[in-house]
């Protein structure tokens, strides 16, 4: 069937083709059942379609913020009737106060309760090792700014593998602010919203200085650790200061398959990271790998220059300090990192609760190396990724 637009309101700013028409509508004891076009049949509880009335009285018609409360209608509500319109919207009458609501068939129809394969799904993520060696996604600075395609590429790059790269952003102070902006402003922190990394004599991370620095988070310091970090190259003329990465992700897969102990243990004890000046002391406990409500991996925190010392029961100490070193031994194989050079102009973004960053140590003597970054958070790129897919959606829907 071909996308339709229909003149009635969704509970959101959202865009729902109409693929299937409601074939029927019948009300049963505690909800109503929907027959499809296509033979897909679905179920409504009463108290959630009330509960998701689109009408003005029910969501502000201008934030589309919900005004109705559920606590206003009885818990046995039940609907007086229930019919599909002749513009194709489902209409219930409810018993009671004797409301009346419209239900938008392309919105019903993603929100099949039971119909799973039409809802996003729960991540897209996909893992990686060393074969993503040469193959990161790379996209062009001057696209992005004007092209919502090439921007939603990009985006989806970032939220799927964790990282990507964009040649041809300008090297001049702040220059990668434009390009941030297009998800959203950058976000603050005590090194501040852009910030430099550079040999510095006011040192308050090793970041500032020539070491090597190993793989690890930034910021894992914090109770929420930055979702997104964006690093500038404005010089690389120095020896050495190649950058590494490696799928935090995969590497945590690859521990619970291959030392299920020490899997658990850093899933299960908490541990201190700190980061202090003589400004700030920032402190966190949580454990260096966080399991999401799914029970798949949420986040890595490694940092080795911002750990506190362990403080757990003895009979512990043992087993976290085997299963950190048998962590930090899998992010040191070369079978899960990749390596490249950044040039003036590039800008590598990646996620930073996921991805762990690295780099070679350099000779400042032989040459200037400066990179500027900043940090945004996932909640920022994945409400960008809608707005983008939404507004393409939109296009393609219009009738010209």
């Amino acid at each position: 069937m071909a996308l339709q637009e229909v003149d009635f309101e969704t509970p959101d700013f959202d865009v729902y083709p109409v693929r299937h028409d409601l074939a029927s509508a019948t009300s049963g004891d505690t909800g109503i059942h929907i027959t499809w076009s296509d033979g897909w049949e679905s179920w409504f509880h009463f108290l959630w379609l009330r509960d998701n009335c689109p009408c003005a009285e029910c969501v502000h018609p201008v934030t589309r913020e919900q005004s109705f409360e559920i606590m206003s209608v009885a818990e046995d509500l039940r609907a007086a009737a229930a019919h599909v319109s002749g513009d194709g919207a489902l209409e219930v009458a409810w018993a009671g106060d004797g409301h009346r609501s419209r239900y938008h068939p392309g919105w019903l129809r993603a929100h099949c309760h039971g119909e799973a394969s039409l809802r996003a799904p729960a991540s897209t993520r996909r893992l990686w090792d060393a074969g993503l060696d040469g193959a990161v996604p790379s996209f062009g600075h001057d696209t992005l700014l004007v092209d919502d395609v090439a921007a939603l590429r990009w985006l989806e790059s970032l939220r799927d593998l964790g990282i990507a790269l964009v040649r041809g952003v300008p090297v001049r102070e702040h220059g990668l602010v434009p390009l941030i902006e297009r998800i959203a402003p950058a976000r603050w922190t005590n090194f501040g919203a852009i910030w430099n990394v550079d040999v510095s004599l006011e040192k308050n991370s090793n970041a500032y200085t020539a070491l090597e620095l190993p793989l690890h988070s930034d910021l894992p310091t914090r109770e929420y650790m930055p979702g997104l970090q964006f690093l500038h190259c404005h010089a690389n003329e120095a020896r050495g200061g190649d950058s590494l990465f490696a799928d935090g992700f995969r590497i945590a897969e690859a521990l619970a398959a291959e030392d299920a102990e020490a899997y658990d243990v850093l899933t299960g004890e908490a541990v201190e990271f700190r980061n202090t000046d003589p400004d700030c002391d920032y402190r966190y406990r949580v454990p260096m790998i966080r399991l999401g409500p799914d029970g798949r991996v949420a986040e890595v925190r490694i940092g080795n220059f911002l750990r506190g010392p362990y403080d757990v029961a003895p009979e512990r100490m043992g087993p976290l300090y085997r299963a950190y070193r048998k962590l930090v031994a899998m992010t040191r194989e070369r079978r899960f990192q990749i390596r490249f050079r950044l040039a003036p102009g590039d800008m590598v973004g990646f996620d930073n609760r996921r991805i762990l960053h690295a780099r070679t140590a350099f000779d400042p003597g032989t040459g200037y190396r400066r990179l500027q970054g900043c940090y945004l958070d996932r909640d920022e790129l994945h409400s960008r990724i809608r707005i983008l897919d939404r507004r393409l959606r939109a296009r393609d829907m219009s009738p010209g």
